[in-house]
């Protein structure tokens, strides 16, 4: 499938801003399963963009402003062909071993009820793979409407306990409940062709499985991600695969806008 993604942020700030440093991870990589036709990262004022990537191979992107600034706005523009994989993710780059995403963060914090959901929820599983998906059904059952939304910084067990979640919490919860079975599982932020309004990028997991290695779920279907994906960054959590994370020196508040469209290119299969 031929993707089209236009991703626009805009931040207004109440007083004029002597700088901003950001990071932004808004790039896709090349995989055997997606390839970046086209991709476009602009931003509204005079700004130096630098271009590496971070220890989870991701392709990010530093912007250094100078101010005063009263306005900034972080434009992504982009076509991505995909292919359908059931979920299982080939070619990405690894530089880390999977053991490394047993690690726990304070945002994937399983508290005492997410450990006895995910035991419950693969009894009877034929297999680790089967394990993974009983899970991710069982995560999509409990929270069966989860908005893409904005990061409010909620764990995944308060969100657990609350019976309220986005696709942000309900990947942390995933990740935070596999961690919990002793199978290295990460954060994936990204995009996805849906009809709901989208406010910010989506959000989804990959979990390590035995004999087939990074598998995508995603516990906003109930299903792994198909060739409606855009996958853009990895992270231990929502905070490592934040798609902007930086910092501004300068007094006052900050609004922020986000339109985000993602639609098939018209005439592509």
């Amino acid at each position: 499938m031929r993707i089209a993604i236009d991703h626009r942020t805009l931040y207004r700030f109440s007083k004029p801003q002597a700088r901003i440093i950001q990071l932004l991870r808004l790039t896709p990589c090349d995989t055997q399963d997606q390839t970046v036709v086209s991709w476009m990262v602009g931003v509204d004022c005079d700004a130096r963009l630098r271009e590496s990537h971070d220890g989870f191979g991701n392709k990010v992107t530093m912007l250094y402003a100078d101010g005063p600034i009263e306005s900034l706005e972080i434009s992504v523009t982009g076509e991505v062909l995909t292919n359908r994989t059931s979920g299982v993710v080939h070619g990405s780059s690894e530089p880390l071993a999977p053991i490394v995403y047993l690690r726990p963060t304070p945002r994937t914090t399983a508290g005492d009820g997410l450990p006895d959901f995910a035991t419950e929820s693969i009894s009877g599983a034929r297999d680790p793979l089967d394990c993974m998906h009983r899970l991710n059904a069982a995560l999509h059952k409990r929270f069966p409407c989860a908005p893409d939304a904005p990061d409010t910084g909620v764990t995944a067990a308060e969100a657990f306990m609350a019976g309220k979640a986005t696709s942000r919490d309900v990947a942390q919860m995933f990740i935070a409940a596999a961690r919990s079975l002793e199978v290295p599982a990460r954060y994936v932020s990204g995009y996805r062709i849906d009809d709901t309004t989208h406010i910010a990028p989506h959000a989804w997991a990959e979990a390590c499985v035995e004999g087939l290695g990074w598998v995508g779920f995603d516990p906003v279907t109930g299903l792994s991600p198909d060739d409606s994906y855009v996958r853009v960054a990895v992270g231990l959590d929502a905070a490592g695969a934040a798609s902007i994370a930086g910092t501004r020196i300068g007094h006052g508040k900050e609004e922020l806008d986000v339109d985000l469209n993602v639609d098939r290119v018209s005439g592509e299969e």
